[in-house]
């Protein structure tokens, strides 16, 4: 398990750094749209190079997958694009704050109710208030 978290950590520290990355490119080029297109171009040869390199997976069964799993790739384009519009304006940290607190909120939704599939892990008073503090740690960092 531990290697599991070490693997979501290093996801954690890469977001806003791609938040930064992306606004920077965003300016640049005077679009956040054109960074946002610039990034999923890199990302998707990231992943074919990944993907080829590993054969994981089969492309085959891509028919056959609910539709409504799709919706993710719509959802990563929306935080793309909004992180990179945002953050030049609003600050990085604050628009990740949110994002943290979006997740929070989302997570403990998924788990509670076992959506898309996840597995069952109830809100309960403990998991809740623990939630809260780190809700509360993260707004006390963005305090200036």
């Amino acid at each position: 398990m531990t290697h599991y978290a070490m693997i979501m950590l290093l996801a954690g520290i890469g977001i806003p750094i791609l938040a930064a990355l992306n606004a920077a490119l965003g300016q640049h080029l005077g679009s956040p749209v054109a960074a946002g297109l610039v990034l999923f171009c890199v990302a998707l040869l990231s992943t074919a190079v990944v993907w080829g390199a590993t054969g994981a997976g089969n492309l085959g069964q891509l028919s056959s997958a609910p539709k409504h799993v799709f919706l993710a790739g719509c959802l990563v384009a929306f935080y793309v694009l909004s992180i990179t519009f945002v953050a030049p304006k609003f600050g990085v940290g604050n628009a990740v704050f949110f994002v943290l607190i979006g997740q929070l909120i989302s997570a403990a939704a998924i788990d509670h109710f076992g959506l898309f599939g996840a597995r069952i892990s109830p809100l309960g008073m403990t998991r809740a208030l623990g939630i809260g503090v780190m809700a509360l740690g993260v707004w006390i960092t963005q305090r200036a």
